[in-house]
């Protein structure tokens, strides 16, 4: 490794200097090519760019490789659990007892919304998306702390544990509220999974039977998709913290990005595909055959990833899970007799194995939630609830940064040059 990479441009050479990560990725430092060149790096979608050095999570996508702060990510789903790894993301080590114990406590303590929060989700409509209440309602959230706002470095743990657990209590409320339901407190004898279905799934007068292998599969989907690099919606909280906003207006910022159909809606993408393959009679096969064929608008959700050219890791960890859910619900899902079937061709077809279009972690998830009862809309919340500890991470690493700086892309314009103003009359 040289440590340095060269430019050149108009018949000048730039030396740029290199930056090697702890898994050996290299990064060329154009930090001062606009000043010493005057030109900008372009690459759409910034599939090309590193935007900040980070210590949270690493993936190898060629080799199928997540990390959580050096951690597998199939170690973790064993042998872990969701409020663990949050930790452990948030703070970089696993906690020994003492530090579970009251990381815990304070998301049993700060799971209560204000009151006062109660006429907001009064004023939603009825057909309002839970996305869009996630979001308002967690900004909301922090006009009742005013430390949050302000930013007080000494009380982060507050602020981080308030924001992981209001975000259920905001998630169970807004499902709620959709059915015409009363909202359902949480129970302080419950840990952070169980009671998220307490408070989605209980009457007045009678709780929701928890059973745990229902609440071990919850809990895994959190785990996994607890952070995953500098995707879409996690760039953007660390977009928004650049600025200096306080945590719960960069986290509603991230519920925002999540929402697009193109990241947070996979895994609802991928049930309504196997409910229409299934409303048509068909078993997957034609279903297939349709995708092949260029002349149809037909799409294979579910399968490749953006970032992983081999098997998505979570989605080996997350297959084994929905077996297991099913069979000790001793429920049969047609939907998953399908998803199946889809996966034996296309793992067996050169169209898809050429094209590296193997299953991801959406691809099982959202048979889980519906064996649950998780309703259809709710999917893209139990992501965002999930991603809250990688979000927060993030947030965190920007804040403790003596070198991080209001993130300002460039572009390159490509509209009219000078014109002048034309008169109103003169325009015709």
């Amino acid at each position: 490794m040289t440590g340095k990479a060269e430019l050149k441009l108009d018949g000048k050479t730039l030396t740029l200097p290199t930056v090697v990560g702890s898994e050996n990725e290299v990064g060329i430092d154009v930090t001062n090519l606009r000043k010493e060149t005057g030109a900008i790096t372009l690459d759409p979608g910034y599939g090309n760019t590193g935007s900040c050095e980070s210590a949270i999570t690493f993936i190898d996508g060629e080799k199928g490789i997540l990390r959580y702060r050096g951690y597998d990510i199939a170690e973790l789903a064993e042998k872990s659990n969701f409020i663990e790894t949050a930790y452990l993301l948030i703070y970089g080590e696993l906690p020994d007892h003492v530090q579970l114990e009251e990381f815990s406590s304070l998301l049993t303590e700060n799971q209560m919304l204000h009151e006062g929060m109660r006429f907001h989700f009064e004023s939603f409509p009825p057909t309002a998306h839970p996305m869009a209440i996630l979001s308002a309602m967690i900004n909301a959230a922090s006009s009742y702390h005013p430390n949050i706002i302000h930013k007080r470095e000494e009380r982060f743990p507050y602020h981080a544990a308030r924001l992981m657990s209001q975000v259920r209590t905001i998630a169970a409320f807004s499902h709620r509220k959709a059915q015409g339901l009363p909202v359902i407190y949480p129970k302080s004898s419950l840990k952070y999974t169980a009671n998220f279905l307490h408070m989605m799934f209980s009457h007045p007068g009678e709780d929701y039977e928890l059973k745990p292998e229902l609440i071990r599969a919850l809990d895994l989907i959190f785990l996994l998709h607890a952070d995953h690099e500098q995707n879409c919606s996690t760039s953007t909280v660390r977009m928004v913290a650049s600025s200096r906003a306080n945590l719960f207006a960069s986290a509603s910022a991230g519920v925002c990005a999540l929402w697009g159909p193109l990241h947070g809606g996979a895994n609802q993408a991928v049930l309504e595909m196997l409910e229409q393959i299934h409303d048509e009679g068909d078993d997957g096969s034609k279903f297939l055959a349709a995708v092949k064929d260029k002349t149809t608008d037909r799409r294979l959700m579910g399968f490749g990833h953006r970032v992983y050219k081999n098997f998505d890791p979570r989605a080996l960890i997350i297959k084994e899970q929905c077996d297991k859910v099913l069979s000790q619900l001793h429920k049969s899902d047609p939907l998953l007799d399908i998803a199946k079937k889809l996966e034996q061709i296309a793992l067996k077809d050169d169209y898809f194995v050429s094209r590296k279009l193997y299953p991801n972690v959406d691809f099982y998830s959202g048979i889980i939630m519906r064996a649950i009862g998780i309703p259809l809309d709710m999917f893209t919340v139990m992501f965002a609830i999930g991603r809250m500890p990688g979000w927060i991470a993030n947030y965190k690493e920007v804040m403790e940064d003596p070198n991080s700086r209001i993130s300002r892309p460039r572009q390159i314009y490509t509209g009219s040059t000078l014109r002048n103003y034309t008169p109103m009359e003169a325009r015709g």
